[in-house]
């Protein structure tokens, strides 16, 4: 049976027609988180594990989607030069669908400058996986003055 110029125009239409949907659907990784966005501290019960010191100020964090899952990018800036070792630090939260984790870094073993801030700025990154993202609909990254989120 022959396909007539009308059926594939008509297919056509219809498959673009679905394109504007689909771009601002969940469907989309692109559209799995927004931009991230100043949050509250959350204050979590319990003694610290780790002895490590917080970042002073993060300065941003974004989502960024990947196959498989997604990566936690975040940017701090801590009070002088120097600073090493540092991890986003998984937290135990009893709010369901949030995911905290801590900017931890290591102080440095001597006195160092202050120097600019962009030389007092340090990133730090974690692969979450889409079994670990299946039911988060917020992440939030938290340093000793601030915090920031991301929600789907």
């Amino acid at each position: 049976m022959p396909v007539s110029r009308r059926h594939v125009v008509l297919g056509l239409a219809v498959a673009l027609a679905g394109c504007g949907k689909v771009r601002e659907s969940k469907l989309n990784p692109f559209n799995w988180f927004r931009k991230s966005k100043p949050r509250e501290t959350i204050v979590l019960p319990g003694a610290e594990t780790d002895p490590r010191p917080l970042v002073d100020t993060v300065l941003s964090m974004q989502v960024e989607p990947i196959p498989g899952g997604a990566v936690v990018r975040a940017r701090g800036v801590t009070p002088t030069q120097g600073w090493w070792d540092a991890e986003l630090v998984k937290q135990d939260v009893e709010e369901e669908g949030v995911l905290v984790y801590e900017f931890r870094l290591q102080s440095p073993p001597d006195r160092t400058d202050v120097s600019t801030q962009q030389s007092r700025e340090i990133d730090v990154a974690i692969y979450l996986s889409d079994v670990k993202l299946q039911n988060v609909h917020e992440i939030v990254v938290q340093g000793a003055k601030n915090a920031r989120s991301a929600r789907r």
